[in-house]
């Protein structure tokens, strides 16, 4: 600053006032250290500049899957959020990992973030003496933490499946098909429930043989539902509790010789850019993905801006059935059957 101050034959003060934003500083001394700034190729230290001013003006953002268009989507709009507000993101995909997440958070710690953003994996009491440890503000997306007292952001998971399996009830399924994840995360426990919920409250027999683990993702898809259409009497649908792995049921569908809807509907949890290109296109419930990202940013923000001391809070938001043509009532599958 030193040099270019002498370019720009002003003070290191002015020089540093207009840097920081910390003055106002008049257009023809701005244009004249900026013009100084080009000439000489200054670049600003910022480990410096954090070590002086004790905040990096970066977040860390933790996921499970880079891959799944959901978190994707989320990822986007939460770096476009602050980025608007001057603040870099740091970003970190735990592949569902234990392990990995806390490794990955005490390494973002270590590199004096200032704040994280945390779709949380496995057991959460690991997470829970990091975060308690940590000096910086936490917010939870997508997936609660029970015991530890921070911000969240979540969607009703539990009614949002409710709805799918209700309408394929509606249309006449008695035998439907549940494909989950791990069990050991809050939407996937969630939406279990709101599938057992769905069928109980239509009178139905919850068929544990009828529930599959396709560990989030395509091949594992894949293989559950390849286990689900060799039953003697199996599902005259399939709900897929995320998107990877509807994938996989697709596929098998198709490799067993089978056609959807005609021969077995199928639904999943979280729209994705090409459901609706699909042959057949895809009924999903969709995610308020861009609200989900937008809310968490401005908690984690209001918090950044100072208000450190506001109890916790949990937002909790809900999804919407996207209905399209992967679903057939039952009715009209076995008029077609014995036509």
């Amino acid at each position: 600053m030193l040099h270019v101050a002498e370019a720009a034959r002003v003070s290191v003060a002015t020089v540093s006032a207009l840097i920081n934003g910390t003055a106002t500083v008049s257009p023809e001394l701005s244009q004249r250290i900026e013009q100084a700034i080009r000439d000489i190729g200054y670049k600003r230290n910022a480990i410096a500049r954090s070590l002086k001013m004790g905040t990096t003006r970066t977040i860390g953002l933790t996921v499970p899957h880079i891959t799944n268009p959901f978190f994707t989507d989320i990822v986007s709009v939460i770096q476009q959020a602050f980025d608007r507000a001057g603040y870099a993101v740091m970003l970190c995909c735990t592949d569902e990992d234990l392990n990995t997440q806390d490794d990955q958070i005490r390494l973002l710690l270590d590199r004096m973030v200032d704040g994280l953003i945390v779709a949380r994996v496995g057991d959460g009491a690991i997470l829970k003496g990091i975060v308690d440890a940590a000096n910086v503000p936490v917010v939870l997306l997508d997936r609660v933490c029970e015991g530890v007292d921070t911000d969240t952001v979540v969607l009703d998971n539990q009614r949002a499946v409710f709805d799918a399996i209700t309408y394929l009830i509606d249309l006449g399924h008695r035998r439907i098909g549940y494909i989950t994840g791990t069990s050991d995360i809050s939407p996937m426990h969630d939406r279990m429930t709101g599938y057992r919920e769905a069928l109980q409250a239509a009178g139905l027999p919850v068929a544990e043989e009828l529930v599959r683990s396709g560990n989030f993702h395509e091949i594992d898809g894949y293989n559950a539902t390849m286990q689900l259409l060799s039953l003697h009497d199996r599902p005259s649908a399939i709900f897929s509790a995320n998107n990877p792995m509807v994938i996989g049921t697709m596929k098998a569908i198709r490799d067993i010789g089978l056609s959807c809807p005609e021969d077995i509907s199928v639904a999943c949890f979280d729209d994705f850019p090409w459901s609706d290109v699909f042959q057949p296109q895809l009924t999903t419930v969709a995610q308020p993905v861009q609200a989900i990202g937008e809310q968490a940013a401005n908690l984690l923000l209001d918090r950044l801006a100072g208000n450190r001391d506001a109890p916790p809070r949990k937002l909790v938001l809900k999804g919407r059935l996207m209905i399209r043509n992967s679903c057939r009532p039952l009715g009209a599958i076995a008029q077609s059957v014995s036509a």
